[in-house]
């Protein structure tokens, strides 16, 4: 069910965050493109946030029949609003930490478990795999807007 691409990027995709910011001075972390968009730094916080609630999905997942999840707004999140004014350290220790257990939780799934649902409000129902596959595919494209503003 875990194609062995969707495992590597599982492991090490967020790792590229390291190599597009690493030129980027304090004003480009933090520089805001336009009113309510976020910056590198947000951007950054947004998905240390997220990876626990990523994972707490799943749990739920295994734990009840087809779970239903509501849409995920960082912006009304208070673990949000507090991780933003976290230090880019803090952030990225806490992006590696939590992957970590992640993919090591993930990858010992039985295939039953990966086929196990749970229903998106966009995208309806998913199996843990395809929660997976949105996990990482969601936070390809926050890396792509931190390298857009990093490069930009």
């Amino acid at each position: 069910m875990l194609y062995n691409s969707l495992k590597e990027r599982l492991l090490n995709q967020h790792s590229g965050i390291y190599e597009i910011i690493k030129n980027a001075d304090d004003a480009k972390l933090i520089y805001n493109p336009e009113p309510g968009k976020w910056s590198i730094h947000d951007n950054i916080a947004h998905l240390a946030i997220y990876q626990p609630i990523f994972i707490n999905r799943i749990h739920k997942i295994l734990k009840e029949d087809n779970p239903t999840f509501s849409a995920y707004k960082a912006d009304d999140d208070p673990d949000f609003i507090v991780g933003k004014q976290l230090s880019l350290n803090e952030l990225l220790d806490k992006l590696e930490g939590d992957r970590e257990e992640i993919y090591f939780f993930i990858i010992t799934l039985s295939h039953e478990q990966l086929t196990r649902t749970g229903t998106h409000p966009k995208y309806g129902k998913l199996t843990v795999a395809d929660w997976v596959e949105f996990f990482l595919l969601h936070e390809a494209h926050h890396l792509f807007t931190i390298f857009k503003l990093a490069k930009g």
